[in-house]
């Protein structure tokens, strides 16, 4: 596949950064069945369906020539370009459910190296059979935008194409020759590797504390303890742990960053978020419109926030460990899994009874894995696997309120899936600055159903969650993106040791904190854990964009609900055909206006002012 649609799933959705939550009884949590998918790993179906992926390149490989051959017979032309992308997904239905069932797989068994092995096997041969079809795309791009306007006009069923077509046109200015391209697509699964040497060194962390031998997941976790001798102990072991890892990590990240540099070098991409701008099919100056815009709030935001949080603990500042911590010593409140359930289900019929039914299908069967146990990765995704498939849901639940939000988030990311499937895999996919629109959504529901039921005693912790939530999601993701920023100018001289990361580390993250959270030295390791960094540069200012973005999205649902919900749901429907602009002209935004994201940061600050008041 061309380098628009990849020839291997491409990043989990709503792979989330940051805090987990206390220990929980976890035994009787659901794990999914990939049995929809395949057996086993020796499931002779898996062979079946690559050797007919193979096939159906094959196929495609024979109008190799013919659109350029066609260019000037309108309604001839517009039949190949049809067919051919009908070929086109056809393969990339088939190869990308092997390789989700190879993903999801894995994801629960980083310690099992037969598991890495079927993976990264997969993954070279999917490579292959995906060159096969190189030639198509580039070939799409050496039409002149007038011939392809009217070959989509002269046969009109190839019309529906146009969202995809646009996306593929996109990457015009940056593509290379077919023999380069096809270099790319061979060395990929070469480097894919590091990314995997990456996680399994994550997964294979530990560190003994109190007496325990605790995973990464559950030494974050233990860093919203309500004891803060837990929470430091937690703290210090993971930073020495990563500290022990760090050479490999660095290697790792100073690797990948070093062949991205190389590509963008050669696709002549202006910066190092280019490609990732135009992935998402968003304008730089939108990204910098709401970095400046988060920015410019840290003072009245997360600074003040911090400061407000340390008084009420009685100090006069916090530790790094303290930044999640609940205002009360006494155990958090835990949720049952099926108390989360009804919880989600509920704020989700307040918004549209579809998207509680959708919702409810992944409850009624194996398809979320919600049990923390060795060997599985940390974090939480929605895998969407391909339009004509169903979605998982992956997630480390531990029972405490950022779960409930965590697996609401994960839900709406299934909703969405689901609501955009009938559009076929190519158009259904999301840039990830809509992707998020959902996910967020369902968590700012559950929150407000949390917060309308909490006696007067429970809404200042539950401020407090909802307004740190919202520096994890902001202000923390435009932190890591200029830290990415930083780390990619600075590559670009040279690799860069330990000890360098760590000092632009703590720089950026010095600065979106503020003074009233004290950075200790073994806090310089922490960039090592963040795997978005290492598997999708770039990705994390998704986050913000998506959190602000449904920030607006909510205003308009309190102004009119019963007209907010079918626009909604034609939002989320619309998968990839609209652009962002398109998909929020409707409700009256414009994200291109540094004022939108500004006004996301004012609904921030009305929150801490009202935390300010109750302490």
């Amino acid at each position: 596949m061309a380098r628009n649609a990849p020839a291997w799933p491409g990043v989990r959705r709503g792979a989330k950064v940051g805090p987990m939550n206390a220990p929980f009884k976890t035994d009787t949590l659901p794990t999914w069945r990939l049995d929809d998918l395949y057996a086993s790993r020796e499931d002779p179906r898996i062979e079946t369906d690559l050797t007919e992926a193979e096939r159906v390149n094959g196929e495609l490989a024979r109008l190799e020539g013919r659109m350029i051959a066609t260019r000037s017979r309108p309604a001839e032309l517009g039949g190949i370009i049809d067919r051919g992308i009908e070929l086109y997904e056809q393969a990339v239905n088939l190869m990308w459910g092997v390789g989700a069932y190879a993903s999801l797989s894995a994801s629960t068994a980083r310690d099992d190296p037969a598991w890495s092995k079927f993976e990264a096997d997969l993954r070279a041969r999917s490579a292959r059979i995906g060159a096969m079809s190189l030639f198509f795309t580039l070939e799409i791009n050496r039409l002149e935008d007038d011939e392809l306007e009217a070959a989509l006009k002269a046969h009109k069923p190839a019309g529906r194409w146009r969202p995809w077509l646009r996306q593929v046109r996109a990457g015009r200015p940056h593509e290379l020759t077919a023999d380069l391209e096809r270099i790319l697509i061979d060395k990929a699964p070469a480097v894919a590797n590091w990314a995997r040497l990456s996680d399994e060194t994550l997964a294979r962390l530990s560190a003994r504390v109190a007496g325990e031998t605790l995973t990464l997941s559950e030494l974050l976790n233990r860093t919203s303890d309500p004891d803060p001798a837990h929470r430091k102990a937690a703290a210090q072991a993971l930073a020495k742990a990563l500290a022990e890892r760090a050479p490999t990590l660095a290697l790792a990240l100073n690797t990948l960053a070093f062949e991205k540099q190389v590509e963008d070098r050669w696709r002549k991409y202006p910066t190092p978020a280019a490609s990732r701008h135009l992935a998402n099919e968003v304008d730089a100056d939108a990204v910098e419109a709401l970095e400046a815009a988060v920015v410019e709030s840290y003072a009245a935001v997360s600074h003040r926030y911090y400061r407000l949080k340390a008084q009420v603990l009685g100090r006069k500042h916090l530790d790094h460990w303290d930044r999640n911590a609940p205002l009360d010593q006494g155990a958090p409140r835990t949720y049952g899994w099926d108390e989360a359930k009804g919880i989600v289900l509920e704020s989700f019929e307040a918004l549209a009874p579809q998207f509680a039914d959708t919702a409810r299908t992944f409850f009624a069967q194996p398809w979320i894995d919600a049990r923390p146990r060795p060997g599985k990765q940390s974090g939480a995704y929605s895998h969407s696997v391909t339009a004509n498939r169903h979605p998982y849901v992956f997630m480390n639940y531990m029972g405490e309120r950022r779960d409930v939000l965590t697996l609401a988030h994960e839900l709406g990311h299934a909703v969405h899936q689901t609501l955009c499937q009938p559009l076929g895999t190519l158009l259904a996919s999301t840039p990830l600055t809509l992707a998020e629109t959902a996910s967020i959504f369902g968590e700012g529901l559950v929150f407000e159903k949390l917060l309308g039921e909490a006696s007067k005693a429970e809404r200042r912790g539950l401020l407090a969650g909802k307004i740190e939530d919202g520096i994890n999601t902001v202000v923390r993701q435009i932190a890591f993106h200029r830290f990415e920023t930083r780390f990619h100018a600075a590559r670009q001289h040279g690799e860069l040791s330990p000890d360098e990361i760590g000092g632009l580390w703590m720089e950026i993250m010095r600065e979106s904190l503020g003074p009233a959270v004290r950075l200790d030295n073994g806090y310089r390791h922490y960039w090592a854990y963040i795997s978005h960094f290492v598997h999708a540069p770039f990705y994390v200012y998704a986050y913000a964009f998506g959190d602000l973005l449904v920030r607006a999205l909510m205003e308009k649902r309190r102004e009119d609900p019963a007209r907010f919900a079918p626009l909604y749901e034609q939002l989320l429907a619309a998968g990839g055909t609209k652009t962002y602009v398109e998909a929020l002209a409707p409700f009256g935004l414009n994200p291109r206006e540094k004022a939108f994201w500004a006004a996301g940061m004012r609904q921030m600050e009305r929150l801490v002012d009202e935390f300010e008041a109750l302490v």
